[in-house]
């Protein structure tokens, strides 16, 4: 218990002080007016108040990632708690922060635009692609795992088809809507039910200690199959700790944000509370299961294991309302990944989204390939949807080096590590992994290692020759 203690405030301690760290490096302009307010168009760019920015924040990238990741990262033991902290504070956070602020700062524009203004053209459209399918993926894997949560709480005739269709109809409204209608009202709600139900997994797994006690932190790997911690440990935990998904939600929020000021509490603060609520599941489910052969034996992160520990945990009645807040967290990350195809679709071909029509053209298209997809096995959906989301969080990393290192204007070129250290090393987590994984090239370790070492170290020695020491030139003759 006393490591969960000391993980939990860590990550507290984390948002003031590193937070605040990478915010005075980017360097938010308070009297800088915002996209919202230089040409809000009532569907999209619409002003909000900053505690209702943060909770749909938080909603729009706590999905099943922050659940069913941080109890898969768990099976290896309680170093993911490692993970979980540091990866939420020293890249997560960074991530999620430079990708909300730069899309302020590009009027409210798509990650793969951001992108393509930093990293050039050719990853502009590498990442138009990259982002849409990772979005579709994304909103199947948010549509089938709700829909197997409430097939368990529900009568046999509302089964996982059954759920599955009205999770998609919900979708299309949300997809199609202004903010305000669903989003901008129900959001707030679900997300102070999301951070009640995390706060009674964490009571109940503290009460239970005497018979469940939490593990303490090792550097052993306690993964019964002895599945190597490197790299599927970084790829498995996925929005708990660094997940590119989030930098294609935050121009979302980018949109109805309504100060610069307010860009740490926000996008770095939803980061730490998604990390918070990663760490209360992870140590939840190794307690609960009393160790991780049979966390494993359970099946990890899936439905079944969570439906078992929040009614052994809190009771048939805690249960179902910790289901609620369970099947709620990746609902609501569902519809906004939909929703950030279509934007993102709109920003790629110019098309106006202030009318129904427009809006339509694009959202049916999108849900319907959806659907499509969601009849795949999830498994195989999910284990994708983990390596291209760190991939694109890789990319995003890069793009934020960028800017730091050529264009903020109170930070030293140097301050621009803070984003480029992270960069380098989920570079070589993402790149080991599809080399290694049986979705990737299947190479053994001896192989796969050492060319995502070498991978990594390009890409930073990229970074540094291209922008890094050009910048620090120009800082120094300027």
């Amino acid at each position: 218990m006393i490591s969960f203690f000391v993980c939990l405030a860590i990550l507290i301690l984390g948002y003031f002080l590193y937070g605040k760290l990478v915010e005075k490096v980017f360097g938010p302009e308070f009297d800088r007016k915002t996209p919202a307010l230089v040409h809000p168009d009532g569907v999209d760019y619409m002003p909000m108040k900053p505690w209702k920015s943060f909770l749909i924040q938080l909603l729009n990238i706590a999905g099943l990632g922050p659940i069913f990741g941080a109890l898969s990262g768990a099976i290896w033991g309680p170093s993911v708690y490692l993970w979980i902290v540091f990866g939420t504070i020293l890249a997560g956070g960074v991530h999620d922060f430079l990708s909300g602020m730069l899309s302020v700062r590009n009027d409210g524009a798509s990650i793969s635009e951001i992108v393509g203004i930093y990293l050039g053209k050719v990853m502009k459209n590498v990442m138009r692609v990259f982002s849409v399918i990772l979005l579709v993926m994304v909103g199947v894997v948010f549509m089938v795992g709700p829909a197997g949560l409430l097939a368990k709480l529900t009568p046999n005739f509302m089964n996982i088809t059954f759920w599955t269709i009205v999770v998609l109809i919900y979708y299309f409204l949300a997809t199609l809507l202004p903010i305000d209608k669903i989003i901008g009202k129900l959001y707030p709600i679900f997300g102070i039910c999301l951070i009640v139900m995390a706060l009674g997994i964490a009571g109940a797994t503290i009460a239970h200690s005497g018979t469940n006690p939490m593990m303490e932190i090792t550097f052993e790997n306690l993964h019964p199959n002895g599945a190597p911690i490197w790299p599927l440990m970084f790829i498995t935990v996925a929005c708990g700790a660094i997940s590119g998904f989030h930098a294609t939600q935050s121009p979302i929020i980018s949109r109805c944000i309504n100060n610069e000021k307010n860009g740490r509490k926000i996008f770095y603060g939803a980061m730490v509370a998604e990390g918070i609520i990663a760490l209360i599941w992870a140590s939840a489910g190794v307690a609960f299961y009393k160790g991780t052969g049979g966390l494993l034996a359970a099946g990890g992160g899936n439905s079944s294991t969570v439906y078992e520990m929040s009614i052994g945990l809190l009771g048939k009645f805690g249960g179902v309302l910790a289901m609620i807040g369970v099947i709620v967290c990746p609902i609501t990350s569902g519809d906004t990944a939909f929703r950030s195809a279509r934007l993102t679709i709109a920003d790629w071909f110019k098309i106006d989204q202030t009318k129904i029509p427009k809006r339509l053209m694009l959202a049916v298209p999108l849900l319907g390939i959806g659907y499509l997809i969601s009849l795949i096995d999830y498994s195989v959906v999910w284990r994708y949807f983990s390596w291209s989301n760190q991939t694109l969080a890789m990319i995003v990393l890069w793009a934020g080096s960028v800017y730091l290192a050529k264009y903020a204007k109170v930070a030293k070129p140097a301050s621009s590590l803070i984003a480029a250290l992270p960069a380098t090393f989920m570079s070589a987590v993402s790149c080991t992994y599809i080399l290694y994984a049986e979705e990737g090239f299947k190479l053994s370790t001896t192989i796969a290692y050492p060319i995502g070492i070498i991978f990594a170290a390009v890409c930073l020695c990229l970074f540094l020759f291209k922008t890094f020491i050009p910048a620090l030139k120009a800082k120094a003759n300027y």
